[in-house]
């Protein structure tokens, strides 16, 4: 029978590459950072966010099921959307209609602009995640790489980081990929700084994530930012794109670009332990 596998193989590589169909399909970056579903200002800010690279390093692949936790007003879900389209699945955990005001304003521009561009985003399947009220409402380990940009200060301000990182523990599948961004913190900063400024020491990030049940898989400088001093009473928004100050100091802060930021990349063990078991 041996001949007959090799037969097999040879009509279709891509079924035994990793198990998917069409496992050698490339993503398509270009029309994914370039599309005109894009504006200019959002494209300005991948010299910043490195959205290519940042993806490339968590592992993303074209027949993935990706979850985008609190993708707030889509920026990430603009990169993501198109390069998944084809053949993967993009699921974003969103606030609820029924949340606070900011949650139900979030939402709301999150779907219009779904809307307003059917054509790119038809695909995404879009759920309510708000846990412990709201855990996401998708089947246990069905998702194979869950992302979060810079949404870690957000639920120590929320006292809801052990439960969020637990349904993402719960959704993941074994040998699933977590990958996070936070702003950067210097090591030995307050909870209260944390939630007033908005930067996290990386040993925080990473000892939330090992109470999980994550294991520490690697970590990229890719968003790093050594020009961010991290002592601005209004913290992180004060620079680029929030420039909280208005125009004070303006120019200073737009040439210190966007925040230092931590690029770590998590997996859910095999065999599940922690608290998402």
């Amino acid at each position: 029978m041996r001949w007959l596998t090799l037969l097999l193989i040879a009509i279709a590589p891509s079924v035994f590459a990793d198990g998917h169909h069409s496992a050698h399909v490339s993503l398509d970056w270009d029309a994914a950072l370039t599309g005109e579903h894009r504006s200019d200002a959002n494209k300005a800010r991948d010299a910043h966010r490195h959205p290519q690279e940042t993806l490339q390093f968590f592992g993303l692949k074209p027949n993935m099921t990706v979850l985008e936790v609190s993708p707030g007003g889509g920026w990430y879900t603009e990169v993501l959307a198109p390069l998944l389209a084809e053949q993967g699945r993009l699921v974003a955990g969103h606030g609820s209609p029924n949340g606070s005001a900011y949650s139900r304003r979030s939402l709301g521009r999150y779907l219009q602009k779904l809307g307003e561009n059917h054509d790119v985003y038809a695909s995404v399947d879009v759920r309510v995640m708000q846990p412990p009220q709201t855990p996401i409402d998708v089947t246990a380990e069905s998702i194979d790489l869950a992302v979060v940009f810079r949404n870690v200060h957000s639920w120590l301000r929320a006292d809801n980081a052990e439960a969020a990182l637990a349904d993402i523990f719960r959704s993941l599948k074994p040998g699933g990929t977590l990958g996070i961004v936070q702003h950067r913190g210097v090591e030995g900063t307050t909870l209260e700084d944390m939630k007033r400024k908005a930067y996290v020491p990386e040993s925080k990030v990473i000892s939330l994530a090992q109470a999980a049940g994550f294991v520490l898989d690697a970590k990229s400088e890719i968003n790093a930012n050594q020009k961010d001093t991290k002592d601005y009473p209004r913290g992180v928004w004060t620079l680029p794109p929030s420039f909280t100050e208005g125009d004070k100091d303006r120019k200073r802060y737009a040439a210190i670009g966007e925040s230092d930021r931590m690029t770590l990349r998590f997996k859910k063990p095999q065999k599940a332990i922690g608290l998402g078991k």
